[in-house]
């Protein structure tokens, strides 16, 4: 008996030493020069807390620990997961943009992967039912129309719902200096690309935009939140990401101008899409007489299939160069580029593409959040005049998000 008793202990010694070290191997590969460390690099953290519970990942390409899918890792050293749950683009990141996503078993692991954006946005009692603990792990990038966002309320709501904890492996948000634009007010703006009442840039990172939806009663109850903080990090900090978060958003200067490129989205303009360019390049084929720089979109498989002004020449802006140090500095979204592309474009009336049928809502508002911006663009309004306008619901928001933040501005 008293054998077999330090055997068991010699087993478990020898079992507690290899966890150890795979988590402290995990850690030191992911050290950044720079100190800044995700939630999901501190395994040290919530490792133990995994440890014989059945789980529910909420991921896809950007979920890494090191420089290895926060899934596999996590497989590799020994936590239950029992499905995986997508979100736009799919888990593997390889889906264009808006297109559905099918369920489907993961070749590379078999584990089962419940798309949330196909047949449903929100998981059901059904997928939820062998779930013991949900963990989100998802690189935002701090825009109400990036849709991440949602994916987070719908994933909260059904935790709620279910008795479920939600675990979030946090991460810095690279515009996280930014809460600017005008602030969704009108339900009637509601649509895939935005269902919260913030401005366009809301400054806050995964972690506390899910204390905001708490708090500010976006959920019928709230839902139980357990948040593994970024350690070393502020929201002035800039920050690399380490990988894509989504195919359009290919390089980090993407990243940093598609708070400002993607309002153009909803208008004649293309922003790069279908081009390996993405977000970083403006254009139209109306704009030849303006412009000297050209470039083509056409379909690219996994990235844009059916861009704006698809197989025609463009004319317009390259930002591939422009310093994005500026947008810090300044701290808002650029809106000379939209004033002075509808300026210069010939086709004034049809600068802004059509929205919901039968109602004076362009596809610009649903992306704005308002269609206030679209109309004093047409009339000539002062981009001065414009930020001014925003207010003082702008200033209502920052007061509220100041009770949810993690980390410093």
């Amino acid at each position: 008996m008293r054998f077999i008793s330090i055997l068991f202990l010699t087993l478990f010694a020898i079992s507690n030493s290899r966890c150890t070290a795979q988590i402290a191997s995990a850690k030191q590969s992911t050290s950044s020069k720079s100190g800044i460390i995700t939630g999901a690099d501190q395994t040290e953290k919530y490792l133990p807390y995994l440890k014989g519970k059945r789980i529910g990942m909420v991921a896809n390409q950007s979920s890494i620990i090191g420089k290895k899918s926060s899934v596999d890792s996590l497989l590799s050293l020994g936590i239950n997961i029992v499905k995986v749950f997508g979100p736009e683009h799919g888990f593997r990141g390889n889906a264009s943009n808006g297109a559905a996503v099918s369920n489907e078993i993961d070749a590379k692991t078999g584990i089962p992967i419940i798309s949330l954006y196909g047949k449903n946005q929100k998981p059901t009692k059904e997928q939820l039912a062998d779930v013991d603990l949900m963990v989100f792990d998802i690189q935002d990038v701090g825009c109400r129309y990036y849709t991440n966002i949602n994916t987070l309320e719908y994933i909260m709501e059904a935790c709620a719902e279910n008795n479920k904890e939600l675990l979030i492996l946090d991460r810095p948000n690279p515009n996280a200096y930014v809460v600017d634009g005008p602030v969704m007010t009108d339900d009637k703006f509601k649509s895939a690309i935005g269902i919260h009442y913030t401005p366009m840039t809301h400054g806050m990172t995964i972690g506390e935009f899910a204390q905001y939806l708490n708090g500010e009663g976006y959920l019928k109850e709230p839902c139980k939140l357990n948040i593994i903080k970024v350690a070393n990090y502020s929201h002035d900090m800039s920050y690399v990401l380490p990988i894509n978060p989504s195919p359009n958003l290919n390089t980090q200067q993407a990243v940093m101008l598609f708070p400002s490129l993607c309002m153009f989205e909803g208008t004649a303009i293309n922003e790069g899409r279908g081009t390996y360019m993405p977000f970083t390049i403006l254009g139209a084929p109306k704009l030849k007489d303006k412009y000297s720089f050209s470039y083509k979109p056409v379909g690219i498989p996994g990235m844009s299939e059916r861009p704006n002004h698809k197989d025609s020449v463009c004319y317009g802006l390259d930002l591939r160069n422009y310093d994005v140090n500026q947008l810090r500095k300044s701290r808002q979204i650029n809106l000379k580029w939209l004033i002075e592309l509808y300026n210069a474009y010939p086709d004034k009336a049809k600068f802004f593409t059509p929205g919901r049928p039968g109602q004076d809502i362009s596809a610009f508002d649903l992306r704005i959040g308002t269609d206030q911006l679209r109309k004093q663009i047409i009339a000539g309004v002062s981009e001065e005049e414009i930020r001014k306008s925003w207010e003082p619901e702008l200033s209502k928001f920052k007061a509220i998000r100041a009770k949810y933040l993690l980390y410093a501005d």
